[in-house]
């Protein structure tokens, strides 16, 4: 009879998962000797639970596959959560899997209990406390597929200790293997339906979409209907991998100080096309565009997207991939498309390291650094990256020309970036990966290349160290002319890289840079590459020192 460990590993491996990242803990030993004993499971240790859920965040990311993430009672579900929030933001699918106190303590305040239901239902997509081992199975099925139907989330499931070492049973257990078998139903719009957008696409004069990761798997469609139609295609924010970036057709990243020239074609847009984007804050220029004069068509998986922050004039609960598919079936052969190349040249000018870039007395300008990322990195590099002010020149200089390339985090937590990179570089090992991090952010999670040395995942990490927290310093600057608690202490990050086991550089000139990047990415080792970047030079076009005076 398979004790509850044994059948949630039973369900999990029915599922597909094949990684597990934890820090381990007490309240679910039989969970972690079950997996280290799977020969199709791979348990992950990492050196703090932020880092587990960010992995497996960026584990699901690459894959499309739930992975799984576990933590113990209350003190490791609360550093747990900030990766579970960045799946729910992103619509990652995830299996949380949090020990709780034995059945016997349950509601009385036992040894760090907190009510995990309660605490985790804001950010995942459901939560559940069971309370019979035989019901374990069951619950484990349920998980894998909400996280995974609809709009993809976490779903979360809290276990006392000793459910784990219980038998579980046999009653649910075909049930729940089926389940977690079964592939997940997927809505597609109708003949009818499809022949009515494809007109109003076919008659808008300057139709555009927007791109988000509902369409993750239709690339290729999406493509085809921008080629056939003539559509001008905008990327969500932070998912400029769902279109390949120096197509005729595309016009840019709806992202953080995204300017005018590139924003105009959706501004002036009579009919705007979001597939699969949720429209977030972001997304949509705080809520300003797409602007009221636009007619919108919208297709989404999730049915509480449609019309929740711009009334769509047609709106259709489906799969992105089947709607668009159905669309082209409905494109007259004879359809000349329109050009977009004035607008896509808009934003290779926006999107080109400007001339004037150099040197800077204090260290790089970090526009450079994208540059040399350009010209000497292959086109199917993965690129993870930390939220902070360097972001903003790796969105704007960065061309994303391979699928499924980009992992950044929507929800813009710091401490993302080399936790993601150890997920994707397991994830996908066929492929490099180079992750970028300011030092506040490496700060916060840095530790976890101890879990890539040892994991023997060959990443690159490049680390844009200018000794401030530059978000914030540039948001100070704006509204209160001066700076409070942004300050970071110079520390050797390639020290402390090669502490850890890594490769560690330090890179103070541009000019040492490309060979830099070229023997890291190289070799099949986790590399570390610092580099000295000016922090007057706050975000792309503006100093600090001028937005204080």
């Amino acid at each position: 009879m398979p004790s509850g460990a044994e059948s949630i590993i039973e369900v999990l491996r029915a599922g597909g998962v094949r990684r597990a990242y934890t820090v381990p803990g007490e309240s679910f030993l039989g969970l972690l000797d079950g997996i280290e004993q799977s020969s199709d499971l791979q348990l992950v240790s990492t050196r703090h639970e932020s880092g587990a859920s960010f992995m497996a965040e960026a584990d699901a990311k690459t894959t499309g596959v739930p992975a799984v993430v576990m933590a113990t009672r209350g003190v490791g579900a609360a550093n747990l959560a900030i990766g579970v929030h960045t799946a729910m933001q992103d619509s990652t699918p995830m299996v949380v899997i949090l020990g709780q106190v034995e059945s016997e303590y349950l509601g009385r305040e036992g040894f760090q209990e907190v009510d995990l239901t309660a605490f985790y239902s804001p950010i995942t997509k459901a939560a559940y406390t069971v309370t019979r081992a035989d019901r374990l199975a069951e619950f484990t099925a349920r998980a894998l597929r909400q996280s995974r139907s609809g709009r993809p989330g976490p779903v979360a499931i809290a276990v006392p200790a000793d459910l784990f070492e219980q038998e579980s049973g046999d009653a649910n257990r075909e049930g729940a293997l089926d389940s977690a078998r079964s592939p997940i139903p997927l809505a597609s719009i109708t003949s009818d339906l499809a022949s009515v957008i494809a007109q109003r696409l076919q008659q808008a004069a300057r139709p555009v979409i927007i791109e988000g990761a509902g369409a993750r798997n239709a690339r290729a469609e999406l493509i085809e209907l921008s080629e056939r139609l003539g559509l001008g295609v905008f990327a969500s924010f932070r998912r400029q991998d769902g279109f390949p970036n120096e197509h005729p057709n595309y016009l840019g990243h709806l992202g953080l100080g995204t300017p005018d020239s590139v924003t105009l074609p959706l501004r002036n847009a009579d009919l705007v096309f979001v597939v699969g984007a949720r429209l977030s804050e972001v997304t949509t220029q705080s809520y300003s565009l797409p602007r009221a004069t636009s007619k919108i068509i919208q297709i989404d998986i999730e049915p509480s997207s449609l019309g929740a922050i711009v009334p769509a004039d047609i709106s259709a609960i489906s799969d992105c991939r089947l709607a668009l598919r159905e669309i082209l079936q409905h494109v007259a052969a004879e359809y000349v498309p329109r050009s977009w190349d004035e607008e896509h040249a808009a934003y290779l000018s926006w999107s080109s390291v400007p001339a004037s870039a150099a040197d800077e007395p204090e260290g790089i300008d970090p526009a450079l650094v994208i540059g040399e990322m350009m010209r000497v990195l292959p086109s199917d590099t993965v690129i993870a990256n930390d939220a902070g002010n360097f972001a903003s020149y790796l969105h704007r200089y960065w061309r994303y020309r391979a699928p499924r390339s980009q992992l950044a985090p929507t929800s813009g937590a710091m401490g993302y970036a080399i936790p993601a990179a150890v997920g994707g570089g397991l994830a996908d090992p066929s492929r490099p990966v180079v992750t970028l991090a300011g030092d506040g952010g490496f700060l916060m999670s840095g530790q976890e290349l101890e879990t890539a040395v040892r994991y023997r995942v060959p990443m690159t990490a490049v680390i844009f160290s200018n000794g401030v927290y530059g978000t914030i310093a540039m948001h100070q600057a704006q509204y209160k002319r001066r700076l409070a608690g942004v300050d970071i202490g110079r520390v050797d990050i390639a020290g402390f890289a090669r502490s850890l086991g890594a490769d560690g550089i330090r890179v103070e000139r541009i000019s040492e840079l490309g060979d830099a990047l070229s023997s890291a990415v190289e070799s099949d080792s986790v590399s570390v590459i610092e580099v000295r970047t000016d922090p007057d030079l706050i975000a792309p076009g503006r100093r600090l020192s001028e937005m204080l005076d």
